[in-house]
């Protein structure tokens, strides 16, 4: 089966945007959820030599925007509220989060991700709430490419 070409779209939206250019990650879209990965690199650590917050944050967040993202094929959805708990220190090898889209209804998506190590382990978990924005997807950069 041929995959969905609004999910194909949003990956490529994604991989264009100018910060995905210093992340370099990778992504996959089905409906209801995403899976974005990234390989950790120094240039991501803090003082103590272990992975910046704001890292674990950008992983479970963009996670759950394009879980979010998948069920609205119009509008750009928008980050109202997002909770990040960090659970495992990481610094090195790849990191992943899922998100999963647990609730929708005519003015939200309540959206889990959850952020794991190589090694399968629990990393991080956040949660959030997502809106449908004013900007149509067809105008983002990437989208439709």
């Amino acid at each position: 089966m041929a995959k969905d070409p609004h999910f194909t779209s949003l990956e490529n939206m994604y991989l264009s945007a100018p910060i995905n250019q210093w992340y370099k990650p990778s992504i996959n879209i089905t409906e209801a959820e995403a899976e974005i990965s990234i390989e950790l690199e120094e240039k991501y650590f803090h003082a103590a030599g272990a992975t910046h917050g704001s890292v674990y944050f950008k992983l479970l967040d963009d996670a759950a925007f394009f879980a979010a993202n998948s069920l609205e094929h119009d509008q750009f959805v928008l980050t109202t509220a997002f909770t990040t708990y960090i659970t495992k220190p990481v610094s090195s090898g790849k990191m992943t989060a899922i998100g999963k889209v647990v609730n929708k209804n005519k003015s939200q998506f309540v959206v889990e991700a959850v952020a794991y190590n190589d090694d399968g382990q629990e990393i991080a978990r956040g949660n959030g709430l997502f809106v449908r924005g004013k900007f149509k997807l067809k105008n983002a950069d990437g989208y439709g490419s």
